[in-house]
């Protein structure tokens, strides 16, 4: 991600910076070069309650899903992440947006997750709260 943020930065040619303005011009036009590169990233978390609860099932399930589907997208296995009174948990980060943690995860839940949030951008039942930051 460093090497390609400072591509975009030589794309600019190195020129002189004459006013505040345009240099958060610039910023953000790097931004958003950068997140048309970001895609979607799915983490299953893994740990040992995520396994006891079926969170394999549910990587192998979203895996197969997703490329039935031809949805791009980075599935990645993960470790704990605190929440293992709602396992199996996974995150889901859109581009351009938030991660948001689901709970509880069935096969049931993983296909609503699939077709409402990832292609419709809608809610689903089972966000957890964000306190992940914390821990």
């Amino acid at each position: 991600m460093i090497l390609y943020y400072h591509s975009l930065v030589n794309q600019v040619n190195m020129k002189i910076i004459k006013s505040p303005a345009e240099l958060t011009r610039i910023k953000t036009d790097i931004i958003k070069k950068m997140s048309e590169k970001e895609k979607l990233r799915i983490r299953v978390h893994m740990g040992t309650s995520g396994l006891a609860s079926g969170a394999k099932e549910i990587y192998e399930f979203m895996k197969v899903e997703l490329e039935k589907r031809n949805i791009d997208a980075a599935i990645i296995r993960t470790g704990d992440m605190g929440y293992s009174f709602a396992e199996p948990t996974i995150e889901v980060k859109l581009p351009g947006e938030a991660p948001v943690v689901f709970g509880n995860v069935d096969k049931l839940k993983a296909d609503e997750i699939i077709e409402k949030y990832i292609k419709n951008r809608e809610l689903v039942d089972g966000v957890l709260p964000s306190n992940f930051r914390t821990i």
